[in-house]
């Protein structure tokens, strides 16, 4: 079956936590359209210095989390630090929560679920910095390569994305799950 995955980031997400899961998804056949704040391209960060720039397919304004089949959030320090505060973003993220969808997120990208206020009760990891945020927030955080929770796909770092991308394949493929709000 076709499915379409929204890639939620802005600048300063960490490419190869884009890039690595895009082409998993891609390689299922499935389409992926970088969603964004802003509309023309993104800026990516690549572990040490600034990357390459991304397209944007549709804005957070033009995209309707309807016309997708789940959600992936890329990491990076100062991607998510940006999608924490933007109240649009957030909407979209708990949206597919309500729905029931998959959603993943590595490394720092479960910063944005924890603004979205939809991480409590759930089994998580991330990058061990924000393991604290998390566990704040209602999280129960674990120290593994990968966790998955009713749809919830969270990893720690680019060293995790094998597993990651594995697990999120899986989730998305398994499709709708009970509504987590």
């Amino acid at each position: 079956m076709k499915k379409k995955i929204a890639i939620l980031a802005t600048n300063g997400f960490e490419e190869v936590e884009l890039t690595s899961p895009k082409e998993a998804l891609e390689k299922e056949g499935w389409s992926t359209e970088i969603v964004s704040p802003n509309s023309g391209s993104i800026k990516a960060w690549a572990s040490t210095d600034w990357g390459k720039l991304y397209p944007v397919d549709k804005t957070i304004d033009e995209a309707h989390f309807s016309d997708y089949n789940a959600l992936l959030l890329p990491g990076g320090v100062i991607n998510p630090d940006q999608l924490r505060t933007n109240e649009k973003a957030l909407e979209f993220v708990k949206a597919f929560f309500e729905a029931g969808k998959p959603v993943a997120a590595i490394c720092h990208g479960p910063q944005t679920l924890i603004s979205a206020e939809v991480v409590a009760g759930r089994k998580m990891t991330s990058y061990p910095s924000i393991k604290q945020d998390l566990i704040n927030a209602g999280a129960e955080w674990h120290d593994k390569e990968v966790v998955v929770d009713k749809g919830l796909v969270t990893s720690r770092t680019p060293d995790d994305l094998p597993a990651f991308n594995k697990k999120m394949v899986e989730e998305i493929k398994e499709g709708m799950h009970e509504p987590a709000l």
